[in-house]
């Protein structure tokens, strides 16, 4: 270590130390962060901006159209390269920042890197208040970045230029954590950023990094290994964790060496292929008959990799009372879960252990076979749902007609409103780890901007593969800008628009509970005179995408030749019933505060009807 110094201003010794991160991914040696996403204002653009200048070719910066968007897109790369390298975002001082609030609770609540570089308001308050500043006048250091404390897993204001020093590492530490990953927020006062420090050299020598793998503690594996050893009726709920610790491989040897059936949580879609004879199926309130039937006869499950959300567990109803939860987890909060015995560590490392540990242990012949006899049932259920048919055109059919012609390592996204249930139900995973269905924040916009994203990650590493990502209209009309910034930035993406005229699954909803139609479908609003049709076609040319309508299934085939045939982005739409076509099969109970009171009968005997299943709930923390 030497003396020598480098006098640089705040921001140029972020983005300096930034392009000196790499990580270690399948022998190759890459960045750690892959650039960034940024839309420039006041507040980053003089001093930031000249940073990201100079380092355009190391950190290459993608040039936003939405705040929320670029952190969709942020989301959707980390995921795609199962959280090894992440993105930045930045934005200026005010709005521009307060957008990202909604993409870092999606990022929170996934458990997934960002780094978020933002404005921030001058710590010397001398020209104070300026533009876009939220003035709290008990509290003068309480602004709008502060909201970002509860949707990030680091959260730091920068007030003077040796903090970086501290900071970034934290920063880094906290989005390489298996257990503790999620977002980083740096606030970046407009001062500060431009003011200069002595920083030492060493502090910018190359850094290669890597995830660190927590062994599970030995007695926690035996005690786990007992009860399993004791399991008449066995399941394993594999989750979006066992991509993450590439622990496929591990968990396929286990349940093939143990003969344990395996189901699949939304986020861990794509862990087994569909052809796997131990794969059961999806599981929950989105999930399938088969995994809910051995769910609700399972007296020991192993979780692995999963928070065990309300849509997995079916608000706790979808498992008898007495069933014995084993949790692993890299993240203790998690693993802890519901009286679960906890496995704190690395899904692979456990999973190997278990292996090392189980003594030739088999599931009951009965029981697996039973848990085959389901998935084949329910796999002919799928199979008639996602046919065309002599119906009206539904997310099913659309999902089978993609699912027939896409190449297997093509990715998917999906994300809130009613397609998340379609696709976790319907899609036959034909590679693994290709299915991206956000329904951790459940955030729609995520469809474009999350592929987006997901799209800059593939190209990296597998430019060959094509994106798809199923939107309803009305994630469309929230956020659909990236779609201009996938022409652009020439990362084409194939979109299917699936236009039902409204919030269709919310109006589902609420009638299921007894209600009428309100609000939701555009031809169900008061305030809306006449509805019409928006021209997505029109809408998505208009951006520079190849478009074009189709109006049954077997024109959506042709019209996915032609997009994958593209070299740039393309947006096929077709219109889908709001009332048929939905997968009414394979739903477990899910909690909903519906009204203990009202005059209306249809809504109180549903909500009656609904009640009634709380019985079956189980009580736990």
């Amino acid at each position: 270590m030497t003396d020598e110094t480098l006098r640089l201003t705040t921001a140029q010794a972020i983005i300096k130390w930034l392009a000196n991160q790499y990580i270690h991914i399948d022998g190759q040696e890459l960045r750690l962060c892959g650039g960034g996403f940024g839309i420039f204002g006041h507040g980053n653009v003089t001093c930031l901006g000249e940073a990201l200048n100079a380092h355009r070719d190391a950190l290459p910066l993608y040039r936003g159209q939405n705040e929320q968007s670029m952190g969709f897109a942020a989301a959707g790369y980390a995921k795609q390269w199962l959280r090894q390298r992440f993105m930045f975002c930045t934005a200026s001082a005010g709005p521009g920042t307060a957008n990202l609030l909604t993409s870092a609770g999606l990022a929170h609540a996934n458990r997934l890197p960002m780094l978020m570089l933002c404005g921030d308001t001058f710590i010397t308050r001398l020209p104070d208040p300026v533009l876009q500043q939220m003035e709290h006048f008990n509290d003068p250091t309480f602004g709008v970045n502060d909201a970002f404390k509860a949707v990030s897993r680091y959260w730091d204001r920068i007030t003077h230029p040796a903090q970086v020093i501290q900071s970034l590492p934290n920063a880094i530490a906290t989005m390489l954590d298996p257990g503790d990953c999620g977002p980083a927020f740096i606030g970046l006062p407009q001062d500060v950023q431009g003011w200069t420090y002595d920083y030492p050299a060493v502090f910018f020598e190359k850094t290669v990094h890597r995830i660190r793998r927590q062994a599970p503690d030995p007695e926690d594996v035996a005690d786990a290994i007992a009860i399993l050893q004791g399991a008449q009726r066995p399941m394993i709920i594999a989750g979006g964790g066992v991509q993450y610790s590439q622990a496929v491989a591990a968990l396929t040897e286990f349940a093939e060496s143990t003969n344990i059936p395996v189901v699949e949580t939304i986020a861990g879609r794509a862990n087994l292929l569909e052809t796997h004879p131990l794969n059961i199926g999806p599981i929950g309130v989105t999930g399938s008959d088969s995994a809910n039937a051995i769910a609700e006869q399972a007296d020991v499950i192993l979780a692995v990799g999963t928070r065990l959300q309300d849509f997995t567990t079916g608000s706790w109803t979808a498992f008898s009372k007495e069933a014995r939860f084993i949790s692993v987890n890299a993240a203790r909060h998690d693993a802890g879960k519901h009286r679960s015995l906890p496995v704190v560590g690395d899904a692979r490392l456990a999973l190997q252990a278990f292996q090392t540990a189980h003594k030739g242990y088999r599931a009951p012949a009965d029981w697996t076979a039973f848990a085959q006899q389901q998935r084949v049932a329910w796999q002919a259920y799928v199979a008639e749902n996602v046919s065309a048919g002599n119906r009206p055109n539904s997310y099913a059919q659309a999902i089978g007609v993609v699912n027939d012609l896409c190449d297997p390592r093509d990715r998917i996204v999906a994300a809130a409103g009613g397609l998340p249930a379609e696709v976790t139900a319907n899609w036959r995973t034909l590679d693994i780890g290709t299915v991206d269905v956000e329904f951790g924040f459940s955030c729609m916009g995520y469809e474009i901007a999350g592929a987006w994203g997901a799209r800059i990650a593939q190209s990296e590493h597998e430019p060959e593969r094509d994106v798809i990502t199923f939107c309803g209209d009305g994630s469309y009309l929230m956020l659909n800008s990236d779609i201009y910034s996938s022409v652009l930035s020439q990362k084409k993406m194939i979109v299917l628009v699936l236009d039902n005229g409204g919030f269709a699954v919310i109006n589902k909803l609420q009638n299921n509970t007894g209600n009428e139609s309100f609000n939701n479908l555009l031809c169900d609003c008061p305030t809306i005179p006449q509805a019409f049709g928006v021209d997505f076609v029109a809408h998505a040319a208009s951006m520079g995408a190849s478009s074009e309508k189709v109006v049954n299934p077997a024109e959506l085939a042709a019209a996915f030749k032609r997009a994958q045939a593209s070299d740039k982005t393309y947006v096929i739409v077709m219109d889908v019933d709001p009332y048929e076509g939905w997968t009414t099969q394979g739903h477990a109970w899910w909690e909903v505060g519906t009204p203990h009171i009202t005059d209306n009968d249809a809504v109180h005997k549903a909500h009656l009807d609904w009640e009634a299943t709380r019985e079956k709930q189980r009580r736990g923390v």
